[in-house]
Formats: C-alpha cells, structure tokens, sequence
C-alpha cells in the first residue's frame, strides 16, 4: 500500500471546484466517488454535532446490553441490536450523514455479502473521515467566499482588522483541499478503501503545520471581533445580514472561524477510531499509529501555543495588581501559570463553639494559587489591589480536611505552608462558601491526594466509575474542564452539590465540571472496554502498538497509564519543586 502523495504543483482551488462539480464520463467508481463528495449535505458544524450525539446513543445502547456480550457480538434478543449493527442504524437514521454501505457501487459490487461484519465497520469509519472531511471544505468554502470574498464586508474594515479576523485561513483552505483530492482518489482507486491513515499522515506531516498558527491567533481573533464588532457600526450591520443569509444556514460567523482548530482535533479521534479498530501488527494499525503521533504533536502544539499567550498575559495582569508588604517574589515566568484563584473566609481566634457562629471570627483572604506558588492576599478598599500577606512554594503546602469533626467545620479545612516567606510554618484555617468549593481548592492545593474513586494514586480498575459527556461544557475556571459531547471520563470525585472531578481518556486531562451535563457508564464490560482502548491510544502516543497480552494485563496497564496520563493535564500538572525564580 503506498502512500498517496499529491504532486509538487498540487491542484489550484479553481480545477478542485471543477473536480467536485462534474458530472463526469468516467468510470462508474469515479462517478460514485464524486457523488460522494457533491452529494455532503451537512456543513462541517451540524456533521460535528450529529455524530457526536449518535456516538452518544450508541455508548447508551452498549451500557445496556446484556452482560458477556461484547462488540460484534450477534444478539437474537428482540429489540436488542448488537454494537456494530447499532452504529451503522445509528448513522443511517441521519439521512445527510452517508454510509459507505449504502453507495450503489459497495451495493452493486457484492463486497457486502463477502466481507466479515468487522471490516465493513472499518470501511465505515475510514470512510466517515473522508466524508466528514468534505463536509469541513464545505463550511470552509462558506467561510471565504460568503465572509472572506464579500466586498461590502470588505470595505467596512481595514486591511490590518481583515487580517485580524481571517490570518492564514487560505493556507488552512490549501491544506483541505490537497488533502480531501488525495482522499478522493484513494476511493477512485477501489471502493474497498484499502487505508486512509498513510494519506494522513503524509499531510500531517508535509501541510498541516498551518493549522499551528491559525489556532495561536484565535486568540487575537476572537479579541479583534468583540472589538470590531462594538465600535464598527458599518461591519455590525452588514455582519447580521450575512449571518441570516440562508446560506449559513442561521450558524454565526465565529462557528465558521473555529472550524480548523475543531477540525485538527477531530481528525486526532476519528484516526483514534480507526485504530481502535485495526488489526494488531497489521500495516493499517503501524499507518494510524504513524498518523495519530503526528496528529497529537500538532494539537499539543496548538494547545501550548495558544495556552502560553493566555497564560503570560493573565500573569502580567495579575501582578500589576499585587502589593508586598514585605519579601516580594517575581510573578511573570515562562514556567508559571494560574491554576485557582478566589476569595476564602481566614478564621481567627479561639475555636470554640460560640465563637465559630460569629462572623467577627471570620476575615476575608484572596488566594492565588499558581502551578509552582501560593499567594496569601488582601484585598484592598478599592477592590483593584491585593496586598501580599503570605506566599509559599507548592511542593510546601498540605491541607487537612475537617468535615468529619461537626457541621461547623464542614466547609471548613486547614492550610499548612511548611516553609512561608519568613522560613517558618503556618497553619490557615480557611473557610469556603460552599462544600464544592472546599473540595475543589483542597484538590488544587494538594493535587496528589488521594481521590473518593482511586484506591491508589496509581490505578484505574475496570470497575472505577466513568461518565460520558452528553452536553458539552466551556470552562469558567482555571481548575475545570472543557468537555465535549461524547466524551469518556474517569470520574476521580464528586460534591454534594453538582460538581465532578475527572480525567478524560482519550488525553489525560484533568479538571471539575457540572455533574448535570454528563452521565454515569453503568456496564463493567464498556467500562473495561474503554480502558483498554484507552491504553492502546497511550500505546500508538508512546510508540508502541504491539499485541496486548491479555486482556487482564491490558487492563492492569491502563490502570498504571493514570500517573503518565496526569503529566499531560494543564491545570494538575505537578510541577511541585521550587523554581529558580523564586530565589532570586
């Protein structure tokens, strides 16, 4: 199987249009081919949200299949479908979303009645990538030339604002086309896709580092937008009439500009899909494990981009508002980012029962916890300030939770600094305003303590509880999460009053979200199958992809994966030791 490799001139955006629009006298493969690609009736947006649900509606039937069948597993229950079966109901449901089933020439051909039921739920999982990637092109078309090309737009903004608002999305188009020609010829060359994963790759590797710079600007972007948007009546105007033009079929403008970003990502978990799936040390598993390193390497590229902008700007402006009263420490690091911030009730006095309902015993500090230092603040009259009272490394701190000595001190816990600015111990008891919020600055405070659901800090068991997200959730706070609809989550704690701390599988990261947007994976099999899969994606992260022994050492693996996961967390990474910066 060769690696398909565009030419060096590449196809200009003209002659690709013209590909996609013919009606074309070849053979009746490149008829249907064509078709494929003509025929996409979702923008990228509304193919993002349907397959998401659909992967969602297919988790939910899993969990409650009988127990001891597993994937592929034929079932004669009535009104059971086996999981196979279920996804390929599930994506015929959705009339726009096409199956490759369902083409006339997979039809006419006889593959369907030849082919075992594993490789046709391959063949649909290659070929869901290929169509969803048709369906990127064609928001991105809407982008450039319903947004980008429209000269009225254009007149109402300067050449440096128009810029701002669309930086390289034309070399981001470029790279979408080369890759969806390339693509599209794999399937004029047989119907029965041999491979997608090596086409991948190659442009993961040759085309797809403009996606790094068009997600670092979003920032910038976004930024820009709210700014035009409010002092630039003429774009504000003609804006909303493009925005209810039918064409875009009532998605806003910034759905459209961050569609890259969304799409490099995707593409990360549709070749994690194809994995999952390949036959071990078969030459389709070495091309996907080839194409998911890379494709990882560029999200994490785009992560650290854009989180090294964000963060260096947030600590600059957090230190223009500190006041040391006493031994100062520089703030601004390369090495140093937020991680919790807000304001806690500082007890005092004599801790008796009288004086614990007294709000006199009560002061108001302003913590700033950062991945490497703890400030103890004041804020001042004027709310713009904070007086440094007391600051401590991380790797010094402990806490002590106080909830089982009486509903007095339920929200209540100690904070010791081992080493304060004065090289001596501190003990704070604080006080937070709710039960979660206790928790989740205990969980900032000491991140390697033990959680309610990890026996150890070291494991995941098949039987440790999961959730998948059915709704998806933008963070508010430095320690939560942005999750995303169908996505599985080991569930490390939980409050009370609606908050979850977990760790998403498929990247490791770590962070509090709302237990209302997500449900609880009951089936200890799906459980057990999602760890699996999940070490087999660490596995192609770190190289490996060879056969997994058993499936009890597969499990025991994926278990000891937590502690490597947890490195790759941004707001629970340990960097516990003292900085450089803090002795100078």
């Amino acid at each position: 199987m060769s690696s398909q490799q565009p030419s060096s001139n590449g196809a200009d955006r003209e002659y690709f249009s013209r590909r996609l629009l013919s009606n074309g006298q070849g053979s009746q493969t490149i008829t249907h081919s064509l078709n494929i690609i003509k025929n996409i009736a979702f923008l990228y947006q509304e193919y993002r949200d349907t397959s998401k649900q659909q992967e969602i509606e297919q988790r939910r039937q899993r969990d409650n299949l009988p127990p001891g069948v597993t994937t592929g597993t034929s079932v004669t229950e009535p009104g059971v479908v086996s999981p196979p079966a279920l996804q390929l109901q599930l994506r015929n449901s959705a009339r726009s979303l096409s199956l490759w089933q369902n083409l006339e020439a997979v039809q006419a051909s006889g593959l369907l009645t030849r082919l075992l039921h594993k490789e046709i739920i391959m063949q649909e999982a290659m070929f869901e990538l290929v169509t969803s990637e048709a369906s990127y092109y064609k928001s991105l078309e809407i982008l450039e030339t319903h947004f980008l090309r429209n000269a009225v737009l254009i007149n109402t903004l300067s050449q440096s604002d128009m810029h701002f608002l669309f930086s390289n999305i034309e070399e981001v188009m470029k790279a979408s086309e080369r890759f969806l020609m390339d693509l599209e010829h794999r399937i004029e060359e047989s119907i029965l896709i041999s491979d997608v994963c090596d086409i991948v790759y190659y442009h993961a590797v040759e085309h797809f580092s403009v996606f790094i710079k068009y997600v670092i600007n979003q920032g910038y972007q976004e930024k820009n937008y709210r700014r035009i948007l409010e002092g630039n009546q003429a774009f504000r105007e003609t804006m909303a009439a493009l925005e209810n033009h039918p064409r875009v079929r009532g998605l806003s403008f910034t759905s459209f500009l961050i569609l890259p970003f969304q799409r490099i990502t995707r593409l990360k978990l549709l070749v994690q899909n194809i994995l999952k799936k390949a036959e071990e040390n078969s030459e389709r598993e070495a091309n996907a494990i080839k194409a998911h390193q890379q494709l990882e390497q560029i999200v994490k590229e785009c992560n650290e981009g854009v989180r090294k902008m964000s963060r260096t700007e947030e600590l600059i402006r957090i230190e223009k508002t500190l006041e040391f009263k006493s031994k100062s420490v520089p703030i601004i690091s390369h090495s140093r980012w937020l991680l919790k911030k807000g304001e806690v009730q500082l007890m005092s006095g004599p801790k008796t029962t009288r004086t614990m309902r007294s709000r006199k015993l009560y002061q108001p500090v302003y913590l700033f916890l950062f991945n490497n230092l703890l400030l103890v603040t004041k804020r001042s009259s004027s709310g713009d300030k904070f007086q440094v009272l007391d600051w401590c490394t991380r790797a010094m701190l402990r806490t002590e939770d106080l909830d089982d000595q009486g509903q007095l001190l339920a929200s209540v816990f100690n904070l010791k600094l081992l080493e304060n600015q004065e090289d001596r111990a501190v003990n704070y008891m604080l006080k937070t305003a709710s039960m979660s919020d206790k928790l989740r600055w205990i969980c900032a405070l000491t991140p390697n303590r033990r959680t309610r659901f990890m026996s150890s800090t070291s494991a995941h068991q098949a039987d440790s509880p999961q959730v998948q997200c059915v709704q998806s959730y933008s963070s508010q706070e430095p320690d939560e999460l942005s999750i995303e609809m169908a996505d599985v989550l080991n569930l490390l704690e939980r409050t009370d009053d609606g908050w979850m701390l977990g760790e998403r599988l498929h990247d490791g990261e770590r962070g509090w979200f709302p237990s209302r947007l997500v449900e609880e994976i009951q089936s200890k099999e799906v459980r057990a199958q999602n760890l699996r899969e999940a070490f087999r994606i660490q596995q192609a992260q770190e190289g490996g992809g060879g056969p997994q022994t058993s499936s009890r050492a597969a499990l025991g693996r994926a278990g000891r994966r937590t502690a490597k996961m947890s490195s790759f967390s941004t707001s629970w990474t340990d960097e516990m030791g003292e900085s450089s910066d803090m002795k100078q």
